[in-house]
Order: C-alpha cells, then structure tokens, then sequence
C-alpha cells in the first residue's frame, strides 16, 4: 500500500483532501473560477476554509456559477435575500462587496482584455515556486500579494487585504505552497 504525504493543514475532511490534491495550487486561468475564488476568499475573512468549502455549493447556486455579470447586477433585493439564506455566509459587507467586486472585475476585464491577463502579471504570468518544508515557514503574505491588494482595492475591491490576496494567490497557483514532502509539490513544479 502506497502511503500519500500531503500538507498538514488537508487532513481534516475527505472535502479538504479532493480540494488539496485537485485544486489548490494548480495555476488557474479561467476568469470566472478566479472570480469564485475572489469572491469565496473574501467570504473566508475570519473563518474557517472548511466553513467555506461547505458553503462552496450554496455560492455556486445563489451566485449562478459565479458568473460576474450576473452578480454585478445584484440589487438591494438580492442581497436582502442572499441575506437570509444560510447557503452562504450572511455578513452584509461580505455580500455586498460581492457586488462590488463583481463590478471591478468586470472594468478590470474591459480595461485588460481579461482578469487573467491582469492578475498573473503581479508575478510576471508564471508560478513562483516555494520549496517550504513545514507550515510555520509559510507566509500569511508576502511584498507582492501586499502590492496585489493596493492595487484591486485602488480599482474598487474590498475584501482584498494583503493575506486574503496571498490566500488567492496560492488556491489558484499564483504560488506554489506545498510543502516540499507533499506529493502535490513536484508535480506542480513540473507544471510550473
């Protein structure tokens, strides 16, 4: 039998593994999925990714697939309701900056040609590649994810502190923060 070592921080649900080995660090260059994962790391602000994860479906649903069109034109009445609905995180300027992200995305996109194009020039359109062998040596955020949210917040994006961005950053593989002993590390390498 074929032990697997994965990072630490995944081993708390069978969800949390699939989202370890299947997505977390994998470069990303799908404009709508780099909406969700704007939109689901800011809902995580002061939470647990499990608490997220878990409502992941919930967004998927209320939010129609993230698609930020859509969700730029969400009215007061919406998010009313998005309020009540415990699909989601209920936190009304977490909604609501939904709405607004979803709108500076949108400007960024028309400006750029796409959200993609802008966000992977922060680290020159390539993965950095970490080689951290234990949690405590990975950063909460680092001078580029610090540079990332002064420059969305500048455009109008809330919930984009610069931990939040770094947390963007390694879910969609922006960086590559697996630990040197998890399986995901080398194989991310040699994608990177």
């Amino acid at each position: 039998m074929t032990v697997i070592t994965r990072c630490d921080w995944c081993e708390g649900s069978e969800a949390y593994r699939r989202y370890h080995d299947q997505e977390w660090g994998v470069p990303l260059h799908d404009d709508q999925r780099l909406f969700e994962f704007l939109i689901l790391e800011g809902a995580q602000a002061g939470l647990s990714w499990s608490t997220i994860l878990n409502k992941r479906d919930g967004y998927r649903q209320l939010y129609h697939d993230f698609d930020p069109e859509t969700v730029a034109r969400f009215d007061e009445v919406t998010v009313e309701r998005l309020l009540t609905n415990p699909a989601i995180v209920r936190n009304r300027l977490k909604v609501e900056s939904s709405v607004r992200n979803a709108q500076a995305f949108l400007e960024i996109q028309q400006k750029y040609g796409s959200f993609d194009r802008y966000i992977w020039d922060f680290v020159d359109g390539q993965s950095i590649q970490n080689h951290w062998h234990s949690l405590d040596q990975v950063p909460a955020s680092t001078a580029i994810s610090e540079q990332m949210s002064k420059a969305l917040k500048k455009v109008g994006f809330r919930f984009v502190g610069p931990t939040i961005c770094y947390a963007f950053m390694q879910a969609t593989g922006m960086v590559n923060d697996h630990l040197t002993g998890c399986f995901r590390h080398s194989e991310l390498l040699e994608q990177g």
